[in-house]
């Protein structure tokens, strides 16, 4: 008889790499593996720290006491390759290429394919999967248009990148607890973390939303979120930065800090409640950015929205929350879904598998 119980889920962040052990959809251990700084910035790219982080996943699995023979599927999160479907995916050579190269991005989500594949085939598993990695692009064509053709994306291999995995797994909480489907409701969610997406899901499907990565949206804790692009195309052509510079900007070193120094909402928090008058506007400017983007989106679905959903981190604070929905509530019921769900989506994936269902295929 085989022991094989359990799914080893891998999400890889900046500077730590959560990883854990489901027994279908209930968590045995979940351990969030730091990573110094000083000890990532000794590789020059993410993709050569794939041995480092392996190791310590491989050290966790052993210290937990799981025999290597209990894991039936290895789950990990998706990274930024060609835009495709929602679903899930066999890990293949193309997946893990496209990744090792970062071809939307080096981004350690990447890592997520590359070590879960390579510590499935060490297990005798034939590989690993992925599933709604952040790169799904579900928009209508008309959605895509961005008002000069230079400027659209190459819709075969550029798209939309987001929280996807977070955002589908809150909405399919959400429709369970009604005891209904993902598929029967219309909802607008947004995912409030380093980065910030709000998307508008039409019965099943994310019609629309922001790229949050490289622009557009609300600014977050590290990113820039929609600026003038003519004043972008000024400082662009100064001469003062450079093309790697520019994008640091944009991608981590705008919002929170930019203006204040950090990235941590939960500071930029406590400081506002002491009085503090920077860090107080800034929050005020947060939340009213969130609101403008979920109040859009109602227009997507002409105003028939179900319900507002709020997830990521920052989600947990009370205060902005409240402010956010004070702003919103008026399109629908507003729910809020503290931190974010992707273990329990990856594992819930992983048991989908298990139980027969057949994955898609990257290509």
């Amino acid at each position: 008889m085989s022991t094989k119980k359990y799914t080893l889920v891998i999400n890889p962040g900046a500077t730590s790499t959560k990883a854990a052990i489901y027994e279908g959809e209930n968590e045995v251990f979940t351990e969030n593996i730091s990573h110094p700084i000083e000890e990532v910035q000794k590789f020059a790219e993410v993709a050569d720290q794939f041995d480092y982080r392996k190791g310590a996943i491989l050290d966790m699995i052993k210290r937990h006491g799981i025999g290597t023979d209990e894991i039936a599927i290895v789950m990990g999160r998706g990274g930024l390759t060609r835009p495709c479907e929602s679903g899930t995916y066999r890990v293949n050579e193309l997946m893990k290429k496209e990744c090792h190269e970062g071809i939307q991005g080096k981004h350690a989500c990447n890592l997520g394919a590359l070590i879960g594949d390579s510590i499935a085939k060490d297990l005798g598993l034939n590989c690993a999967y992925i599933s709604d990695p952040g790169i799904v692009d579900e928009r209508p064509d008309f959605a895509k248009i961005s008002g000069h053709p230079v400027f659209d994306l190459d819709s075969s291999r550029e798209g939309v990148i987001w929280h996807c995995l977070n955002q589908k797994m809150t909405a399919k909480l959400y429709a369970r607890e009604l005891g209904k489907h993902y598929e029967d409701l219309n909802l607008i969610i947004a995912h409030m973390g380093g980065g910030v997406s709000v998307g508008c899901h039409e019965h099943g499907r994310c019609v629309e939303v922001n790229r949050a990565l490289c622009g557009l949206g609300a600014f977050s804790p590290t990113r820039c979120g929609s600026i003038n692009s003519s004043k972008l195309i000024e400082v662009a052509c100064s001469g003062q930065y450079t093309e790697a510079q520019l994008k640091k900007m944009v991608t981590a070193e705008g919002g929170f800090v930019a203006y204040l120094g950090t990235n941590d909402a939960y500071e930029v928090e406590k400081k506002a409640l002491a009085g503090d008058p920077k860090c107080q506007l800034l929050v005020d400017a947060f939340c009213y950015q969130v609101s403008l983007e979920i109040s859009r989106l109602a227009a997507v679905v002409k105003g028939k929205v179900d319900a507002i959903l709020l997830t990521g981190g920052i989600s947990y604070s009370k205060p902005w929350m409240q402010q956010i929905t004070e702003r919103i509530d008026w399109i629908a019921p507003v729910k809020i879904y503290k931190g974010e769900n992707e273990m329990l989506a990856l594992a819930i994936c992983g048991k989908e598998i298990l139980d027969g269902a057949t994955p898609k295929e990257y290509k």
